[in-house]
């Protein structure tokens, strides 16, 4: 049971000390990620409670589907779901339901869980009352470019300075990385919001926080993930990204953190700077209010002097290659996420998902 010291707020159910582990992951075109998900999952020791790894299988197209059947084959810890959606929110409901056991801990077939990081989040949940724990993604590349985006991820001037992204002190979360959750709750405050395609997590856990219960977050749980794998991909991602917290903010409004006002406020700047320039560059803007106009390229070189300061530093690597990488990638992530945030705010999401590992068609099926 939780300590004296754990803040105000309701306290999740109580499970057994011998219950057993579901472990849920959404899988869409992740044959290169998969075995090595899969693996670092089933190796996580929790005895004397059972596991089991509930896979919700989208129609992918590049033989993970047939993969998954191997190693359920296999193990018969794996249990097997069709995801004909294709939708995270909609596969992890799936997996959920299928599953048997009283505490949830979500895994992505992009990444993988760090030796003891179930039996730390168990003793965590119990120690202090809370409903979801999570901890550190620390994002890592087997390339030049996934380098540069992992180290991106990494850094808060890449992804804002989210604690799960750059490290902090324990304590109550405003959401968690992948998540490990108690049952009970999640089917209280209604499960994952299927007509959410990204961004779902963050929407959970604020109905587990309006529903009294705690978030909480703690550094020693770290899981490595590994990013998109090229430019066009990691674009793509962050674009639908975007959008979907610009819908976010649509529907919950003050409740989104300011951090994510930062992109689309570049990507203002930015057009407006090119806008001034241009009618510089064709004599329509000149004298003095041509002058004054300069003003807007201020916070435009503030920001592309950061970023090289960022790229020539530590934080950009080591190596030509890599430095020119991190170049590349910051201001990509941000103007991509950043138009995708006001294309949602003004217009909305509706159907729009994350192409990047999909080719170029809009739509989760092949």
């Amino acid at each position: 049971m939780h300590d004296a010291a754990s803040p105000p707020g309701k306290d999740a159910p109580v499970v057994a000390a011998d219950a057993g582990v579901t472990f849920v992951m959404p899988v869409l075109n992740e044959r290169d990620y998969l075995e090595r998900a899969v693996r670092t999952v089933l190796q996580q020791d929790v005895a004397p409670r059972p596991v089991e790894l509930v896979l919700a299988l989208g129609p992918s197209t590049d033989g993970s589907t047939e993969l998954a059947r191997r190693l359920a084959d296999s193990d018969d810890r794996i249990v097997l779901v069709d995801n004909p959606a294709a939708d995270i929110p909609v596969g992890l409901n799936l997996a959920i339901r299928a599953g048997r056991y009283p505490t949830i801990v979500r895994v992505d077939a992009h990444s993988e869980l760090a030796p003891g990081y179930t039996r730390e989040a168990l003793e965590t949940l119990d120690r202090v009352g809370a409903a979801n724990v999570g901890g550190i993604m620390r994002a890592d590349g087997r390339t030049p470019f996934q380098r540069a985006v992992a180290r991106a991820y990494n850094s808060p001037i890449g992804l804002g300075g989210g604690a799960y992204h750059s490290g902090g002190h324990e304590g109550p979360a405003e959401s968690a990385y992948l998540g490990v959750m108690r049952r009970a709750v999640l089917e209280e405050v209604g499960m994952f919001d299927e007509s959410i395609r990204r961004g779902e997590d963050w929407e959970l856990n604020l109905r587990i926080r309006r529903a009294g219960y705690r978030v909480w977050f703690d550094p020693r749980l770290a899981v490595t993930y590994w990013p998109r794998e090229s430019w066009t991909r990691l674009v793509r991602q962050f674009f639908a990204t975007g959008t979907w917290r610009g819908e976010l903010v649509r529907r919950y409004g003050r409740r989104n953190s300011l951090r994510y006002f930062a992109p689309p406020a570049l990507v203002v700047l930015t057009t407006n700077a090119l806008l001034i320039a241009a009618l510089q560059v064709t004599g329509v803007l000149s004298g003095l209010w041509s002058l004054v106009a300069c003003v807007a390229y201020v916070p435009i070189a503030a920001y592309v002097l950061l970023i090289a300061a960022v790229a020539i530093g530590p934080g950009g690597g080591t190596g030509w290659r890599d430095k020119l990488w991190t170049l590349a990638v910051l201001p990509s992530m941000h103007l991509a996420w950043g138009a995708g945030f006001i294309r949602g705010v003004l217009r909305g999401a509706h159907d729009t998902v994350d192409t990047s590992r999909l080719g170029t068609r809009n739509t989760p099926l092949p």
